[in-house]
Order: structure tokens, then C-alpha cells, then sequence
């Protein structure tokens, strides 16, 4: 470490402590570099493996083999000159490498001679109609409170696409909670376009099984399960939501619930990446944009790295394999003495198990690609929850000549609430896209700034 315009220096510094940032930083310790380590949670592990190192037994028995898999990453903790800092809310981060982060009202500036950032993912926006009720959550967010061993009670309706609906839907049922029903809006023609990618798909055929061995649990545990649903709406009042309706094959149902969870995939947390000004690639089946890398995962800035769901979805276990890649190629990039050899060799292994553990992943994104009336709501349907804009007005203003959502922002204040863009930006492309018959890449996404996280001024004032 050093000093270096007032600021501390390390080797590396990593951002996030999910598995992608725990294997990167534990990686690049391991091999001599001097590490520091910044989250924002109190406990290691982000948000797949949350709270992994506390977990009890029959916790660990509801949550899956999966989820305790992770606690292998913990021991990147032990190594001597990795300094872990939680409770660290990172709020701007510059192109030369300077970090500026927040812990108990403190502000510190550190420098790092390399930066890998491993924020994770978001769970896609679920705009319907009434998503705004109380007791209308995401599934992510309910998995969270099931990671710190609470139980949601009363009846729970799950509805939306992807793997996660699924393992939700199990592991409430194992810890004893009411599920009344999942409700699937999988489009049934996502099966036939998913078919191209089955072939590259088996190579990853352990992935696959898993998924295989998920199916048969839900079968046996006899939840009701609706296919190819579609025109979903929360109803309820001040009070909460207290049903859910939708149509499957030609007619609509009407199923009761206290609580109603949502969930249309992942995609990358970008917050940081377009703050930087890094460029981006659009992701036509995922739906998603994703900062462009080469293959030790550097970005278009010189010496800064993304890794993990952050960088581009493949799951927990990829997202290891690939902290370990960035990790090596920040070595490989810093002129110091460091064993180079080892971690050429540990790179070349760690992107060989990446790209095995990718092999299912084009087929997962086009079998679970989230439906079009999710990409581009009703008019009534609000998108930006912020500031209640509605897709409407979105639309409105794009006939009227917006041809961005930078424009749009300044007319509409779309994108400029507390969450900066993170729950309504997909959809607004979406929407723009619609109107001017085009792709959201061509459209473009918000121009965001730091601060990527909201910062006090006693904070700044109180810089270290």
C-alpha cells in the first residue's frame, strides 16, 4: 500500500462480496497482491449466498445444496493481506481508478492500480397493473428475508419466468409457507426458439440435471402450477393486495392471495458501468445491456474489470469462475512481483470452467425470455415508480418526437428518483424502442453521473 494524492493505494481493489467478488479478491490475495474488499451488506456472500456464514442447519436444508455450496468462497476472509470492508456503500467511482465510499457516515478515499467491480445483478422490472400495492414484492427480495429466517405467513402467489419462481416457490415450501400457486407467463413459442441452442446447451449438462432434479421436486410437492399465463393484474386496495388476475389458454382466473411475488429474470447491475462511461453491448435475447470485455474481463478503461452477474448473467458458480479470470488478468496487468506463472495458469483453468458453466446459459436466456407485454406495458401501467410515470406518458412523448431516454428523463423526470433509473430504464428503452420501431440498442440507455448511490453532505464532509 502506499499513499498517493492523499489517498490510499492497493493493488487491487474489488467491489462486492458475492461470489464473483469474494473468489476475485480471495484469488489475487493468494497470489501477493495487497487487497481491499468493499460491500455494502454487513456479511459476505451478496445476494445469492446472503448471510452464508450464519446460517443454521435447517436453513441451509431449505435453501438448497446450492446455497451451501457458496461457503467455500468464505475463506478468501483468511487471506493476511486482504482487508475486508463492510458496510461500505461505494458511491463514485472514477476512470482512474479512484474509489469513494461511505461506512457509518465516514467517507474514504482509497486508489486502486487495479479495479475489479463485481456488483452482481437486478432483478428485471415487473410492471402490471396494480404492482405498486403493499404486499406485492419481488421474489429476489422475499428470498432475501427467507435467507434471514423469515417466514413470510398467509397465502403466496408466485408469478413471472425463470429458474429462480421455481426454486422460490420450493424453498417457502420446505420452511412451511402457504403456497397457493405459481403462475407462469413463459411464453409457450420461447421452447421452440430455445431448441437452436439445446445442442451447445448439453455441454453443461450438469447444469441441465440440476434443473432436471428442480422439476421433479415441484412435481412431487404438488403445487398448483398455471402455464403460458398472460394480461396479469394485481387487485387490491390501501390496504394490500388481495388477488391475482390473469388469462391462461383463452380465459381468466382469479386466484386470492396476502402476499403476491413477481419475477421476470435477472439482468447485469450496469449503475457503475455507465457512470465510468464504459461501453456497453445489447443483449437481444437476455434483454439486457452488459459492459463489453475482452477475455481477462477488462473493460474499454484501462485497468478496470467486471466480473460476475454484473458483467453479464451466468449464476453463482460461473460468476466465481469468472472473479478468478479477472483476478488473474489484474496481476497479469500490474507491474510488480507477483507470481505471474501461477496466475497465468490459474487463469487459463478458471476461463475453461467459466466458459463449461456458460454452455447452458444461451439456452436458459431464450427459453425464459421475458414476454412482451412484460418489455413494454399497458398505457395505465406505471414504470417509473419514482417519479409515476406511466408507460403512457412514455409513449406520449415519443410520438410527440423523444428519441431518447435522456430527453425523456428531462420531460418526464423518468429515471431521476432516489433508485436512479434501476427499476424503470430497461422498460423506458423498451418502450422508446416500440414506438420508433427499433431496437433498445439503437435507442440507448440513461446517461447516469455519480453519485451511484445517494450521499450526505456531512458524508462528503467528513472525508477521510
Amino acid at each position: 500500500m502506499g499513499d498517493v494524492s492523499g489517498a490510499t493505494t492497493w493493488d487491487v481493489v474489488v467491489i462486492g462480496a458475492g461470489p464473483a467478488g469474494l473468489a476475485a479478491a480471495g484469488t489475487a490475495a493468494q497470489l501477493g497482491a495487497e487487497v481491499l474488499l468493499l460491500d455494502e451488506q454487513a456479511a459476505p456472500g451478496g445476494q445469492i449466498y446472503r448471510n452464508m456464514g450464519s446460517t443454521s442447519a435447517r436453513q441451509q436444508a431449505i435453501l438448497g445444496e446450492d446455497y451451501a455450496h457458496g461457503a467455500y468462497l468464505l475463506a478468501a476472509l483468511e487471506e493476511p493481506n486482504l482487508h475486508y470492508q463492510p458496510d461500505a456503500t461505494v458511491w463514485q467511482v472514477t476512470g482512474e481508478r479512484e474509489v469513494f465510499y461511505s461506512v457509518d457516515g465516514r467517507t474514504s478515499h482509497v486508489l486502486a492500480r487495479q479495479l475489479i467491480i463485481a456488483t452482481g445483478a437486478l432483478e428485471r422490472p415487473t410492471p402490471i397493473e396494480g404492482w405498486t400495492l403493499p404486499g406485492v414484492m419481488t421474489v429476489g427480495a422475499l428470498q432475501t428475508l427467507l435467507k434471514s429466517a423469515m417466514v413470510p405467513s398467509g397465502r403466496l402467489v408466485l408469478a413471472g419466468s425463470g429458474p429462480l419462481l421455481l426454486l422460490l416457490a420450493l424453498q417457502l415450501q420446505r420452511a412451511g409457507a402457504d403456497v397457493a400457486r405459481i403462475v407462469d407467463t413463459t411464453p409457450r413459442s420461447n421452447a421452440w426458439r430455445a431448441i437452436a441452442y439445446l445442442p451447445d446447451a448439453l455441454r453443461g449438462y450438469d447444469y441441465l440435471l440440476k434443473g432436471v432434479r428442480m422439476l421433479r421436486e415441484l412435481e412431487r410437492s404438488r403445487i398448483p402450477r398455471t402455464l403460458y399465463a398472460e394480461g396479469l393484474r394485481a387487485i387490491g386496495s390501501d390496504a394490500g393486495v388481495s388477488e391475482l388476475r390473469f388469462c391462461a389458454r383463452g380465459h381468466w382466473h382469479t386466484e386470492s392471495c396476502d402476499l403476491l411475488l413477481l419475477h421476470q429474470g435477472v439482468v447485469p447491475n450496469v449503475q457503475i458501468s455507465r457512470a465510468l462511461r464504459a461501453e456497453h453491448d445489447w443483449d437481444p435475447v437476455g434483454r439486457f445491456w452488459r459492459p463489453l470485455l475482452d477475455t481477462t474481463c477488462q473493460s474499454t478503461l484501462p485497468g478496470i474489470a467486471f466480473a460476475g452477474d454484473g458483467a453479464g448473467i451466468g449464476g453463482a458458480l460461473a460468476a466465481a469462475y469468472q472473479g478468478e479470470v479477472a483476478a488473474c488478468g489484474a496481476l497479469a496487468r500490474l507491474q510488480a512481483d507477483h507470481d505471474h506463472v501461477t496466475a497465468a495458469k490459474l487463469g487459463r483453468a478458471a476461463s475453461m470452467a467459466y466458459s463449461r458453466h456458460l454452455a447452458a446459459r444461451p439456452w436458459l436466456d431464450a427459453l425464459f425470455a421475458p414476454a412482451t407485454e412484460c418489455l413494454t406495458p399497458p398505457d395505465d401501467v406505471l414504470v417509473c415508480r419514482c417519479e409515476e410515470v406511466t408507460a403512457g406518458t412514455v409513449r406520449e412523448l415519443a410520438r410527440g418526437g423523444c428519441l431518447g431516454p435522456n430527453q425523456l428523463k428531462a420531460f418526464s423526470r423518468a429515471g431521476m428518483g432516489p433508485c436512479q433509473g434501476r427499476y424503470c430504464g430497461l422498460t423506458v428503452c423498451e418502450l422508446l424502442a416500440e414506438v420508433h420501431e427499433t431496437s433498445p440498442a439503437d435507442v440507448g440507455y440513461y446517461r447516469l453521473r455519480n453519485p451511484v448511490k445517494p450521499v450526505t453532505v456531512a458524508d462528503l464532509a467528513n472525508i477521510d
